[in-house]
């Protein structure tokens, strides 16, 4: 099993405040988009319940669209943090 590589906290000091906030947005983004995707599935299942399916369907694609603009955060949050390390 691999260990991962913690930096210490004089490493973490080093980081550069622009790049810091670069990450902390990154992560805000990729959680704002996971949370629209969370709750856009919960519509769709509830459209599905009362029988809206074609609303279940809207639901879903914005809960992809959603889905996919988080992952692209979280892309760009890891070449990050693969650049720093």
């Amino acid at each position: 099993m691999k260990t991962q590589n913690n930096p210490t906290k004089k490493a973490l000091e080093i980081i550069p405040k622009a790049e810091n906030l670069k990450g902390i947005e990154n992560h805000k983004l990729a959680a704002t988009h996971f949370q629209a995707a969370a709750n856009h599935h919960i519509d769709a299942a509830n459209h599905h319940e009362n029988g809206s399916h074609e609303l279940a369907a809207i639901s879903t694609i914005q809960a992809q669209g959603h889905s996919t603009l988080a992952r692209n955060a979280q892309k760009e949050d890891v070449k990050q943090h693969a650049q720093l390390n």
